[in-house]
């Protein structure tokens, strides 16, 4: 089994990821890492050097790549991951894998990642907090259809990681 961790950007995949992992003593994969080890650059240059669309093809492949052939592991997704290529399709047709949609509010997700914002390709250019908020906003809004079809919903909000992971423990088994 595999258990795959969706949601927006900022949302926690990477740090719960690496939890749930030692806590449930499984393997832990950051597919963002997976891609630029496969790549040999970050994601900030593939998007610079070859787009969004280069991106998103190859992102797909390589989950069609990591869920054929890695077994009892948490894979942790990048945000918008699920919405593309039909991978959400691929995620929650498979048997052997179960997801969890890390759900975090409008207003939690804009603190986090305003001071991340260089580190993070899709929100580099935004210079207020406004602008981050009416951007997340429509992904949000954009993106939750394919979030929402995760098997399981964890809210993420006013919450350690600890707490995180024994809701994610408690909703996958």
């Amino acid at each position: 089994m595999n258990i795959v961790l969706i949601g927006y950007m900022g949302s926690g995949k990477s740090l719960l990821g690496s939890g749930l992992s030692s806590s449930l003593k499984l393997n832990y994969l950051d597919l963002d890492d997976y891609i630029e080890n496969q790549e040999k650059k970050s994601i900030s240059k593939i998007f610079k050097d070859q787009g969004e669309i280069y991106f998103r093809k190859k992102e797909s492949l390589y989950l069609k790549e990591v869920l054929e052939s890695h077994q009892n592991t948490i894979i942790s997704l990048g945000g918008g991951t699920p919405c593309f290529a039909g991978n959400i399709e691929i995620i929650t047709n498979k048997e052997t894998v179960k997801s969890v949609y890390l759900q975090t509010s409008l207003e939690e997700l804009t603190k986090r990642l305003f001071t991340e914002r260089d580190k993070r390709p899709l929100i580099a250019h935004l210079e207020t907090l406004d602008q981050l908020k009416d951007f997340i906003r429509k992904h949000l809004f954009e993106r939750s259809f394919y979030y929402n079809q995760a098997d399981y919903k964890v809210t993420t909000d006013q919450k350690n990681v600890a707490q995180i992971v024994e809701e994610c423990k408690v909703a996958l088994f």
